[in-house]
């Protein structure tokens, strides 16, 4: 019998179809992700050497607090600031109104005017003098007398005026000029009060803060001055600003206050801080080898830390405090347990 021929399966075919497809995408998928997984970046961990920090609380402080006086005394007449005010070198901060002052002027006023008039009548008899005394009618004393007569009216005017000149100054000198330039921490007058000569207005805070730490005296012989500090942010709650700054020790009290070492620190963006606010400054104390990753290659989920491993996936690790680059470490997060060194991190 002649063999049959199968007939085809127009549903088989469509079916084999179906499969070379799906496989296809497999493939590409695979494809794509090995490509993924080469282009993420891996960070191999290594130990850095860091400075062995101690937290300490320090407190923004003004270089110099200089104190407004008033320069004479008087009726305080106008306060032009208030606390927190920035000032610029001379301006004025308060008026103090002396009222005999005015009076006094009116008077040197009042003197000027009588002498120049009396100036008028001795250069008119000088003149009357030396005519006459032309023509012989008049006596070369009498002529004398009258230009020793002008010379001394000039002199009581010249005289006059520099009297003037000091109350004028005087009132001038009401003005309560700002010693230097910052802000205004505490106005302590209020407009109407009377207030003395080298009483103070207002006190300033300069231009330039400070940190001032006060460590333990266990502590004294580790800080030197040119020692790099971190400030760990605003306020006494760390999270509210996470950023860290760099800083460092500018100057180191040679006494010890109350067992503790006092040393100034200088960091940028303190002149956007409050007098009086503390902040938690970390220290160097010494040295130690620890583990520094990229911020971003730490995961933050639900109150946890992880990071990615090379062929393990997420492992849970315990992070400090973010660290600026310093020397030869970098800048980012310390890991304190959760990882060893050769761990081959993938960053996100």
């Amino acid at each position: 019998m002649p063999r049959s021929v199968p007939l085809l399966d127009p549903s088989a075919g469509a079916f084999r179809r179906r499969v070379a497809a799906s496989r296809a995408a497999l493939a590409l998928a695979l494809v794509l992700s090995a490509s993924a997984v080469a282009a993420a970046e891996v960070v191999t961990v290594a130990p850095v050497t860091v400075d062995d920090a101690k937290e300490v609380l320090a407190t923004v402080e003004s270089v110099r607090a200089p104190l407004a006086r008033a320069r004479i005394g008087g009726t305080l007449e106008k306060v032009a600031v208030v606390e927190g005010d920035r000032v610029a070198k001379d301006d004025v901060l308060a008026v103090v109104v002396d009222p005999k002052l005015r009076l006094q002027l009116q008077a040197a006023d009042a003197r000027i005017g009588a002498l120049e008039a009396k100036l008028m009548l001795v250069q008119m008899e000088l003149d009357r003098v030396r005519q006459l005394r032309t023509t012989g009618a008049a006596p070369q004393a009498k002529l004398d007398d009258a230009q020793t007569q002008l010379v001394v009216t000039k002199a009581e005017i010249a005289a006059a005026q520099a009297e003037k000149s000091v109350v004028e100054q005087q009132v001038v000198e009401g003005r309560v000029l700002a010693p230097d330039a910052g802000r205004v921490l505490r106005v302590m007058g209020v407009e109407g009060q009377v207030i003395l000569p080298g009483e103070p207005v207002a006190s300033l805070a300069t231009a330039t803060y400070v940190l001032k730490l006060r460590l333990p005296e266990r502590h004294a012989r580790f800080i030197r001055q040119g020692d790099a500090i971190v400030v760990a942010g605003r306020g006494l709650d760390r999270a509210t600003d996470p950023r860290p700054i760099a800083g460092r020790i500018i100057r180191v009290y040679p006494e010890l206050d109350q067992g503790r070492v006092v040393a100034d620190a200088e960091a940028p963006g303190m002149g956007d801080y409050f007098v009086g606010e503390r902040v938690s400054v970390f220290v160097s104390t010494g040295k130690r080898e620890t583990f520094v990753l990229p911020k971003d290659a730490v995961i933050n989920r639900e109150g946890l830390t992880f990071v990615r491993l090379e062929g393990v996936g997420e492992v849970p690790v315990q992070i400090g405090v973010p660290r600026p680059a310093t020397g030869d470490a970098p800048a980012g997060v310390e890991i304190l347990t959760g990882l060893k060194a050769g761990d081959r991190v993938v960053r996100p």
